[in-house]
């Protein structure tokens, strides 16, 4: 796992406890920063997961 899964991850799960606080107390200004930060989250996590599969082939390669 590298820092970019762990980051998008942690920004994925903050995103969805700032959406639900913004249920909570009926701001919608505060759920749709939450959905934001989610989808940056998500999108973080994918650029991590693509380069581990990238660090996999190459290591694959170099056997």
């Amino acid at each position: 796992m590298n820092k970019d899964q762990v980051k998008g991850k942690a920004k994925d799960i903050a995103g969805k406890v700032q959406e639900e606080a913004g249920k909570l107390v009926g701001s919608s200004e505060q759920q749709a920063k939450g959905l934001a930060k989610q989808s940056e989250g998500k999108l973080q996590k994918g650029v991590g997961d693509a380069k581990e599969v990238v660090k996999d082939a190459i290591d694959r390669g170099n056997r």
